[in-house]
């Protein structure tokens, strides 16, 4: 398998999760808004709005390779405060099961991370890159 094309892939991947995290909320955001509300958060609806835009400006990133960097740790940081406050120590003791999902976001993470060191590549991407990030 190629660098590119293993790059292309994992762009793909990354681009492709957050399309489909983002398109749940659109299509019924009183849900996602009511799943946030039941996690204890002010606001559930401006939340659940600014979690699907977010999300939009994610998949972007990753698809585009725009700001890819920059987007990787957001991303990151944003996948972290998920485990924790949806899938957190709290919610072990009534479902097990929320421990592997706590877990899995960690190895995203390391995905992540991995990827916001090393960039998009060099195929089908766009140069706008923050000077925040230059190598």
């Amino acid at each position: 398998m190629s660098k590119t094309f293993a790059i292309l892939l994992a762009r793909l991947i990354f681009g492709a999760i957050f399309a489909m995290a983002m398109s749940f909320k659109f299509m019924d955001i009183q849900a996602t808004a009511s799943y946030i509300a039941a996690a204890a958060f002010p606001f559930p609806l401006f939340l659940a709005w600014i979690a699907a835009f977010f999300e939009l400006a994610l998949t972007l990133a990753f698809l585009t390779g725009a700001f890819f960097s920059e987007a990787s740790v957001l991303a990151g940081i944003y996948v972290i405060f998920l485990a924790f406050a949806f899938h957190g120590p709290s919610h072990w003791s009534a479902n097990q099961a929320e421990f592997g999902f706590f877990v899995d976001h960690f190895t995203f993470l390391a995905g992540l991370l991995y990827a916001a060191v090393h960039g998009p590549g060099d195929a089908l991407v766009l140069k706008a890159r923050s000077p925040l990030m230059a190598r």
